[in-house]
């Protein structure tokens, strides 16, 4: 439709946020509650805890890719 004026020149470039170690967060608690999920399956007599423990498997896996990326980051950085 219509222009309405000119657009801000300064565009920032895309940048990786600096607090990588926020989704290290987020993996580990997803972690502790999958292994947690996992316990109450297995005492309850549900096989439906293996699914769990294939959960907390990736995100404890994604827990320690999120922290190394962010310490290599903030080594780069330096």
């Amino acid at each position: 439709m219509g222009d309405t004026g000119p657009r801000n020149a300064a565009v920032s470039p895309r940048q990786e946020p600096d607090d990588m170690p926020r989704l290290a967060l987020y993996a580990l608690a997803v972690c502790l509650l999958a292994v947690a999920a996992a316990v109450v399956s297995f005492t309850q007599g549900s096989w439906l805890g293996i699914v769990w423990v294939l959960l907390a498997g990736l995100s404890s896996n994604m827990c320690w890719y999120y922290l190394k990326r962010g310490r290599a980051a903030q080594v780069q950085k330096r």
